[in-house]
């Protein structure tokens, strides 16, 4: 990927090196944090080095009466304007300059204390458009968003403080082929996705490969978010319990599951430590009074957690479940948890997933196996 922004955006840190030298500086740093616990060679999973990311948003700069795109500069002490982004899928790349035009071409309905624009969209061609303002929005704004709607071929939506404008939905819906099926997700845009559709399925792919050689039991799932890795693994295991906080997660997964026919599911909306709370028999939760926790015979557990990794007490809880599938955007806290897990487990496979190419940011995976 080129980029004429390459040095002053802050965004993509590697401009310097070629994708093939990125690729090698991150299995090198991934491969000796993990080196004390997997010494063989680490499976890895590259991306395409342009248009990967689904996901994006962007600053609002005014100057005068014209609008322009901005993302925070190199030396992190303010912004630039930019002209182009190759990181962003072609649905949003295609869309993303003629939304910019008619914000300048319109009077002020659009373009008044608009302050950012955020894009969701899939690989196939389904686009979300939110337009965040620092003011309140009325039918004017509404009138002229359908416009783009229209023009653009997408859906539109409005935010301010304490209001939220739909004018048709609040979500795209992704088909993924996935280890031979086709897996639809309705994502939202206010809950997670993983931001590289193309690492994704290769992610998710990776973990299917592993719990194929376990074949039996029940399925534990910890930071489920709108079930990505929960729909396309639960067809190897007899029940699965997959459990997330955010409640507008819990309801893409629910959908979801609908959406797939996948009925052997239940979702609880707790917090990892409440989880732990709950299968530790610590706690009992109203949200729990349908679910019959003594039914399950967990024989899998997957866990993704964020950049701090898992707590004392989840690590403790995992540690009594035959397999682990550790998912790591931080490979740092992976290796820290490492020095717990394998007291009772061994790594047995272990992958890198470059989610976020000409950056530094990492997915690790780990597979471990009771000793």
């Amino acid at each position: 990927m080129t980029c004429k922004h390459f040095g002053t955006c802050g965004s993509c840190g590697l401009y310097n090196y070629s994708y093939e030298e990125q690729l090698a500086q991150k299995k090198s740093r991934v491969s000796t944090l993990l080196h004390p616990f997997y010494p063989q060679e680490l499976a890895l999973f590259d991306s395409p080095d342009s248009h990967y990311r689904a996901r994006a948003e962007f600053r609002i700069w005014h100057d005068g009466d014209r609008c322009d795109y901005a993302m925070g500069n190199s030396t992190k002490d303010g912004a630039i304007n930019i002209s182009e982004c190759p990181k962003v899928i072609e649905p949003i790349e295609k869309r993303m300059w003629k939304l910019l035009d008619m914000i300048n071409a319109s009077q002020e309905v659009l373009k008044k204390k608009l302050f950012a624009v955020e894009f969701l969209a899939t690989t196939t061609d389904e686009c979300l458009i939110t337009m965040l303002y620092h003011r309140k929005l009325d039918d004017e704004w509404s009138g002229e968003a359908k416009v783009l709607e229209s023009a653009l071929n997408c859906k539109v939506m409005g935010r301010s403080r304490k209001q939220k404008v739909l004018l048709s939905d609040e979500f795209v819906t992704e088909k993924l082929d996935i280890d031979g099926k086709t897996v639809t997700y309705v994502q939202y845009e206010s809950g997670f996705t993983q931001p590289n559709p193309v690492v994704n399925v290769k992610m998710i792919e990776w973990a299917i490969t592993q719990v194929k050689t376990v074949g039996h039991g029940d399925f534990l799932e910890a930071y489920c978010g709108l079930g990505n890795f929960t729909l396309p693994l639960s067809y190897y295991f007899d029940k699965v319990l997959a459990t997330e906080i955010s409640k507008s997660s819990i309801k893409a997964a629910l959908e979801n599951c609908v959406l797939n026919g996948v009925e052997n599911i239940t979702f609880a909306r707790l917090s990892a430590q409440e989880m732990t709370e709950a299968l530790g028999k610590e706690r009992t939760f109203n949200r729990l009074n349908h679910i019959d926790l003594e039914a399950y015979s967990f024989s899998t557990v997957l866990v993704d957690p964020p950049r701090a990794g898992l707590d004392d007490a989840s690590r403790r809880l995992i540690s009594t479940i035959e397999n682990i599938i550790y998912i790591s955007c931080n490979p740092e806290t992976l290796a820290r948890d490492l020095e717990t897990l394998c007291k009772t487990h061994k790594v047995v496979d272990a992958a890198l997933f470059d989610q976020f190419p000409h950056t530094t940011h990492v997915e690790s995976g780990v597979f471990l196996q009771i000793l």
